[in-house]
Protein backbone atom coordinates (compact mmCIF):
# COMPACT_ATOMS: atom_id res chain seq x y z
CA UNK A 1 0.00 0.00 0.00
CA UNK A 2 1.48 3.37 -0.97
CA UNK A 3 1.86 5.70 2.19
CA UNK A 4 -1.14 8.63 1.77
CA UNK A 5 1.52 12.31 0.74
CA UNK A 6 1.83 14.29 4.07
CA UNK A 7 -1.03 17.25 4.10
CA UNK A 8 1.29 20.57 3.09
CA UNK A 9 1.83 22.96 5.16
CA UNK A 10 -0.24 25.77 5.92
CA UNK A 11 1.03 28.87 4.57
CA UNK A 12 3.03 31.14 7.40
CA UNK A 13 0.56 34.18 6.95
CA UNK A 14 2.98 36.88 8.33
CA UNK A 15 5.36 35.26 5.22
CA UNK A 16 3.23 36.00 3.08
CA UNK A 17 1.42 39.37 4.39
CA UNK A 18 5.79 40.57 3.92
CA UNK A 19 5.76 39.36 0.04
CA UNK A 20 2.73 40.88 -0.32
CA UNK A 21 3.92 44.01 1.07
CA UNK A 22 7.58 43.98 -0.56
CA UNK A 23 5.16 43.70 -3.86
CA UNK A 24 3.24 46.64 -3.03
CA UNK A 25 5.77 48.90 -2.20
CA UNK A 26 8.51 47.88 -4.44
CA UNK A 27 11.02 46.96 -2.07
CA UNK A 28 11.42 46.09 1.94
CA UNK A 29 11.33 47.92 4.79
CA UNK A 30 14.80 49.08 6.08
CA UNK A 31 14.89 52.56 7.29
CA UNK A 32 13.19 54.40 10.94
CA UNK A 33 12.14 58.11 9.81
CA UNK A 34 15.08 59.37 11.11
CA UNK A 35 17.27 57.05 8.66
CA UNK A 36 14.77 58.26 5.48
CA UNK A 37 15.10 62.01 6.05
CA UNK A 38 18.80 61.76 6.43
CA UNK A 39 19.35 59.92 3.34
CA UNK A 40 16.95 61.87 1.59
CA UNK A 41 19.15 65.24 3.00
CA UNK A 42 15.86 66.88 4.56
CA UNK A 43 15.54 67.63 7.97
CA UNK A 44 13.33 65.54 9.95
CA UNK A 45 10.39 67.96 10.90
CA UNK A 46 10.21 68.70 6.80
CA UNK A 47 9.86 64.36 6.29
CA UNK A 48 7.00 64.69 9.34
CA UNK A 49 5.17 67.56 7.14
CA UNK A 50 4.92 65.51 3.82
CA UNK A 51 4.59 62.22 5.89
CA UNK A 52 1.41 63.83 7.41
CA UNK A 53 -0.08 66.22 4.60
CA UNK A 54 0.28 62.76 2.71
CA UNK A 55 -2.21 61.21 5.06
CA UNK A 56 -0.33 59.03 6.93
CA UNK A 57 -0.30 58.91 10.71
CA UNK A 58 3.23 59.57 13.11
CA UNK A 59 5.92 56.45 12.74
CA UNK A 60 7.64 55.79 16.21
CA UNK A 61 11.17 56.75 16.18
CA UNK A 62 12.50 53.28 16.43
CA UNK A 63 10.02 51.60 13.62
CA UNK A 64 11.69 50.33 10.88
CA UNK A 65 8.81 51.41 8.26
CA UNK A 66 10.64 53.28 5.52
CA UNK A 67 11.72 51.56 2.00
CA UNK A 68 14.30 53.05 -0.69
CA UNK A 69 11.36 54.32 -2.22
CA UNK A 70 10.37 56.47 0.48
CA UNK A 71 13.86 58.03 0.36
CA UNK A 72 13.46 58.24 -3.27
CA UNK A 73 10.40 60.49 -3.38
CA UNK A 74 11.61 62.42 -0.55
CA UNK A 75 14.86 63.57 -2.54
CA UNK A 76 12.43 64.22 -6.06
CA UNK A 77 10.43 66.73 -4.20
CA UNK A 78 13.79 68.51 -2.67
CA UNK A 79 15.04 68.57 -5.85
CA UNK A 80 11.60 70.21 -7.51
CA UNK A 81 12.08 72.68 -4.61
CA UNK A 82 15.56 73.58 -4.94
CA UNK A 83 15.01 74.19 -8.86
CA UNK A 84 12.38 76.06 -8.12
CA UNK A 85 9.28 74.12 -9.80
CA UNK A 86 7.38 73.64 -6.61
CA UNK A 87 6.77 76.51 -4.10
CA UNK A 88 7.42 76.11 -1.08
CA UNK A 89 4.63 77.82 0.58
CA UNK A 90 2.29 75.26 -1.50
CA UNK A 91 4.04 72.53 -0.74
CA UNK A 92 2.18 70.98 1.99
CA UNK A 93 -1.22 71.82 -0.37
CA UNK A 94 0.45 69.75 -3.02
CA UNK A 95 1.08 66.63 -1.03
CA UNK A 96 -2.78 66.49 0.97
CA UNK A 97 -4.18 66.75 -2.58
CA UNK A 98 -1.89 63.75 -3.33
CA UNK A 99 -2.66 61.88 -0.58
CA UNK A 100 -6.07 62.53 -0.73
CA UNK A 101 -6.89 61.83 -4.79
CA UNK A 102 -4.26 58.15 -4.54
CA UNK A 103 -6.26 57.04 -1.09
CA UNK A 104 -9.58 57.39 -2.76
CA UNK A 105 -8.24 55.72 -5.71
CA UNK A 106 -6.52 53.41 -3.42
CA UNK A 107 -9.49 52.17 -1.96
CA UNK A 108 -11.27 51.71 -4.49
CA UNK A 109 -8.78 49.33 -6.36
CA UNK A 110 -8.02 47.43 -3.03
CA UNK A 111 -11.49 46.66 -2.59
CA UNK A 112 -11.73 45.28 -6.05
CA UNK A 113 -8.92 43.60 -5.98
CA UNK A 114 -10.48 41.60 -2.73
CA UNK A 115 -13.16 40.86 -4.88
CA UNK A 116 -11.96 39.25 -7.65
CA UNK A 117 -9.09 37.22 -4.68
CA UNK A 118 -12.87 36.14 -3.03
CA UNK A 119 -14.41 35.04 -6.38
CA UNK A 120 -11.18 32.71 -7.56
CA UNK A 121 -10.76 31.72 -4.26
CA UNK A 122 -6.36 31.70 -5.37
CA UNK A 123 -4.29 30.74 -2.60
CA UNK A 124 -1.95 33.28 -0.99
CA UNK A 125 0.89 32.58 -2.98
CA UNK A 126 -1.10 32.78 -6.14
CA UNK A 127 -2.68 36.00 -5.65
CA UNK A 128 0.64 37.36 -5.01
CA UNK A 129 1.52 36.61 -8.51
CA UNK A 130 -1.57 38.19 -9.34
CA UNK A 131 -0.67 41.29 -7.79
CA UNK A 132 2.60 41.51 -9.26
CA UNK A 133 1.27 41.30 -13.01
CA UNK A 134 -1.52 43.86 -12.10
CA UNK A 135 0.43 46.62 -10.49
CA UNK A 136 2.66 47.51 -13.70
CA UNK A 137 -0.76 47.18 -15.63
CA UNK A 138 -2.47 49.79 -13.25
CA UNK A 139 0.38 51.69 -13.40
CA UNK A 140 0.59 53.09 -16.74
CA UNK A 141 -2.94 52.99 -17.04
CA UNK A 142 -2.94 55.83 -14.30
CA UNK A 143 0.30 57.16 -16.70
CA UNK A 144 -1.70 57.41 -19.46
CA UNK A 145 -4.58 58.89 -18.01
CA UNK A 146 -2.87 61.69 -15.91
CA UNK A 147 -1.25 62.50 -19.27
CA UNK A 148 -4.62 62.98 -21.29
CA UNK A 149 -6.12 65.29 -18.51
CA UNK A 150 -3.09 66.84 -18.64
CA UNK A 151 -2.67 67.45 -22.05
CA UNK A 152 -6.39 68.49 -22.08
CA UNK A 153 -5.94 71.50 -18.96
CA UNK A 154 -2.96 72.51 -20.53
CA UNK A 155 -5.09 73.04 -24.13
CA UNK A 156 -7.76 74.93 -23.00
CA UNK A 157 -5.75 77.11 -20.82
CA UNK A 158 -3.37 77.85 -24.18
CA UNK A 159 -6.39 78.28 -26.38
CA UNK A 160 -8.63 80.02 -23.70
CA UNK A 161 -10.02 83.28 -23.63
CA UNK A 162 -8.95 86.42 -21.50
CA UNK A 163 -12.11 85.21 -19.26
CA UNK A 164 -11.06 81.61 -18.76
CA UNK A 165 -7.46 82.77 -17.92
CA UNK A 166 -8.92 85.00 -15.18
CA UNK A 167 -10.89 81.59 -13.73
CA UNK A 168 -14.26 82.52 -15.21
CA UNK A 169 -16.42 79.48 -15.24
CA UNK A 170 -19.91 77.93 -14.62
CA UNK A 171 -19.97 75.77 -11.67
CA UNK A 172 -23.06 73.41 -10.68
CA UNK A 173 -24.10 71.01 -8.40
CA UNK A 174 -26.45 68.06 -9.33
CA UNK A 175 -27.94 66.32 -5.91
CA UNK A 176 -29.96 63.70 -5.56
CA UNK A 177 -33.22 63.92 -3.90
CA UNK A 178 -34.61 62.82 -0.79
CA UNK A 179 -31.24 61.12 -0.29
CA UNK A 180 -31.23 60.96 3.54
CA UNK A 181 -34.58 58.82 3.09
CA UNK A 182 -32.75 56.76 0.56
CA UNK A 183 -30.26 55.54 3.19
CA UNK A 184 -32.23 54.39 5.52
CA UNK A 185 -34.54 52.44 3.18
CA UNK A 186 -31.64 51.06 0.84
CA UNK A 187 -29.45 48.45 2.17
CA UNK A 188 -25.87 49.78 1.91
CA UNK A 189 -25.05 47.38 -1.05
CA UNK A 190 -27.99 48.58 -2.99
CA UNK A 191 -26.79 52.21 -1.80
CA UNK A 192 -23.27 51.87 -3.07
CA UNK A 193 -24.77 50.59 -6.16
CA UNK A 194 -27.14 53.49 -6.99
CA UNK A 195 -23.98 56.01 -5.94
CA UNK A 196 -21.85 54.20 -7.97
CA UNK A 197 -24.71 54.54 -11.00
CA UNK A 198 -25.57 58.04 -10.37
CA UNK A 199 -21.47 59.22 -10.43
CA UNK A 200 -20.83 57.06 -13.66
CA UNK A 201 -23.61 58.20 -15.44
CA UNK A 202 -23.16 62.13 -14.51
CA UNK A 203 -19.48 61.34 -15.12
CA UNK A 204 -20.51 60.60 -18.76
CA UNK A 205 -22.76 63.42 -19.34
CA UNK A 206 -20.45 66.25 -18.02
CA UNK A 207 -17.65 64.68 -20.01
CA UNK A 208 -20.07 64.23 -23.30
CA UNK A 209 -20.84 68.04 -23.11
CA UNK A 210 -17.79 69.57 -23.00
CA UNK A 211 -17.66 70.08 -19.03
CA UNK A 212 -15.50 68.43 -16.03
CA UNK A 213 -16.77 66.58 -13.01
CA UNK A 214 -14.76 68.49 -10.24
CA UNK A 215 -15.21 65.84 -7.25
CA UNK A 216 -18.14 63.38 -6.18
CA UNK A 217 -19.89 64.30 -2.88
CA UNK A 218 -21.99 61.02 -1.90
CA UNK A 219 -25.23 62.11 -3.30
CA UNK A 220 -23.69 65.12 -4.91
CA UNK A 221 -21.55 66.18 -7.97
CA UNK A 222 -19.91 69.20 -8.33
CA UNK A 223 -18.61 69.96 -12.06
CA UNK A 224 -17.76 73.32 -14.04
CA UNK A 225 -17.58 74.27 -17.42
CA UNK A 226 -15.97 76.27 -19.53
CA UNK A 227 -18.93 78.75 -21.37
CA UNK A 228 -23.00 79.24 -20.19
CA UNK A 229 -24.15 76.81 -23.06
CA UNK A 230 -21.72 74.12 -22.28
CA UNK A 231 -23.16 74.39 -18.46
CA UNK A 232 -26.60 74.77 -19.50
CA UNK A 233 -26.29 71.42 -21.97
CA UNK A 234 -24.63 69.70 -19.20
CA UNK A 235 -27.66 70.44 -17.00
CA UNK A 236 -30.61 69.77 -18.86
CA UNK A 237 -28.76 66.25 -20.59
CA UNK A 238 -28.57 65.47 -16.87
CA UNK A 239 -32.11 65.92 -15.87
CA UNK A 240 -33.02 64.46 -18.90
CA UNK A 241 -30.61 60.95 -18.74
CA UNK A 242 -32.18 60.60 -15.27
CA UNK A 243 -35.66 61.42 -16.40
CA UNK A 244 -35.38 58.18 -18.39
CA UNK A 245 -34.74 55.86 -15.69
CA UNK A 246 -37.36 54.64 -13.97
CA UNK A 247 -35.20 53.22 -10.81
CA UNK A 248 -32.98 56.32 -10.39
CA UNK A 249 -34.13 58.91 -7.98
CA UNK A 250 -34.64 62.78 -9.24
CA UNK A 251 -32.26 65.73 -9.58
CA UNK A 252 -31.95 69.24 -8.73
CA UNK A 253 -29.46 71.31 -9.70
CA UNK A 254 -27.93 74.71 -9.32
CA UNK A 255 -25.72 76.56 -11.49
CA UNK A 256 -23.32 80.20 -10.64
CA UNK A 257 -21.40 81.90 -13.58
CA UNK A 258 -18.48 84.14 -12.84
CA UNK A 259 -15.07 84.64 -11.23
CA UNK A 260 -13.76 80.94 -9.40
CA UNK A 261 -10.43 80.43 -7.85
CA UNK A 262 -9.08 77.11 -8.72
CA UNK A 263 -6.89 75.76 -6.17
CA UNK A 264 -5.19 72.17 -6.56
CA UNK A 265 -7.85 71.31 -8.75
CA UNK A 266 -10.80 72.22 -6.61
CA UNK A 267 -13.17 75.29 -7.26
CA UNK A 268 -13.37 78.19 -4.19
CA UNK A 269 -15.56 81.54 -4.18
CA UNK A 270 -18.64 82.65 -4.19
CA UNK A 271 -19.82 81.80 -7.67
CA UNK A 272 -19.64 78.03 -5.99
CA UNK A 273 -21.58 79.00 -2.62
CA UNK A 274 -24.38 80.17 -5.52
CA UNK A 275 -24.65 77.25 -6.96
CA UNK A 276 -24.81 75.13 -3.85
CA UNK A 277 -27.54 77.56 -2.89
CA UNK A 278 -29.56 77.79 -5.89
CA UNK A 279 -29.32 73.90 -5.82
CA UNK A 280 -31.01 73.72 -2.73
CA UNK A 281 -33.81 75.93 -4.09
CA UNK A 282 -34.41 73.66 -7.15
CA UNK A 283 -37.47 71.72 -7.43
CA UNK A 284 -36.93 68.15 -8.20
CA UNK A 285 -36.23 67.97 -11.75
CA UNK A 286 -35.02 71.40 -12.67
CA UNK A 287 -32.34 73.40 -12.95
CA UNK A 288 -31.75 76.74 -11.35
CA UNK A 289 -28.65 79.29 -12.46
CA UNK A 290 -28.00 82.96 -11.17
CA UNK A 291 -28.44 86.13 -12.82
CA UNK A 292 -24.88 86.35 -13.94
CA UNK A 293 -25.43 82.71 -15.66
CA UNK A 294 -29.46 83.96 -16.81
CA UNK A 295 -27.66 87.05 -18.54
CA UNK A 296 -24.63 85.66 -20.66
CA UNK A 297 -27.41 83.25 -22.21
CA UNK A 298 -30.11 85.67 -22.54
CA UNK A 299 -30.61 85.64 -26.38
CA UNK A 300 -29.18 82.32 -27.01
CA UNK A 301 -31.55 80.38 -29.44
CA UNK A 302 -31.33 76.98 -27.69
CA UNK A 303 -32.43 77.89 -23.77
CA UNK A 304 -35.06 79.55 -22.36
CA UNK A 305 -35.07 81.31 -19.00
CA UNK A 306 -37.92 82.75 -16.54
CA UNK A 307 -37.44 84.88 -13.41
CA UNK A 308 -38.50 83.38 -10.49
CA UNK A 309 -39.60 85.19 -7.15
CA UNK A 310 -36.75 85.91 -4.91
CA UNK A 311 -35.42 83.42 -1.95
CA UNK A 312 -33.85 83.98 1.06
CA UNK A 313 -30.99 81.77 1.93
CA UNK A 314 -27.73 81.26 4.01
CA UNK A 315 -25.77 84.78 3.15
CA UNK A 316 -27.94 86.12 0.32
CA UNK A 317 -31.11 88.00 1.56
CA UNK A 318 -32.43 88.39 -1.75
CA UNK A 319 -31.30 85.23 -4.14
CA UNK A 320 -32.37 85.79 -7.55
CA UNK A 321 -32.92 82.61 -9.43
CA UNK A 322 -33.66 81.76 -12.86
CA UNK A 323 -35.48 78.35 -14.20
CA UNK A 324 -33.55 77.18 -16.93
CA UNK A 325 -35.04 74.90 -20.04
CA UNK A 326 -34.89 74.49 -23.61
CA UNK A 327 -36.26 76.66 -26.11
CA UNK A 328 -38.90 73.90 -27.14
CA UNK A 329 -39.82 72.55 -23.94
Amino acid sequence: MVPDPEPSAAPDLDSVQRQFEQTLLGGERKFTRLEVSDRAGISIERAEQMWHALGFATVPDDEIAFTDGDVEALRLVAALEDDGFIDPSVESSLARKLGQTQSRLASWQSAMFLDLLAESKLPPNEAIEVASLLLPAMERLQTYVWRRHLAAAAGRLVAGSDELARGVRVIGFADIVSYTRLTRRLSEVELGQLIERFEGLAADVVALHGGRVIKSIGDEVLFAADHPAEGAAVALALQDRISELEDMPELRIGMAYGSILIRLGDVYGEVVNLASRLTSEAKPGRVLVDREMAAALDGHPSYRLRRLRRVHVRGYAHLAPYALQRATD
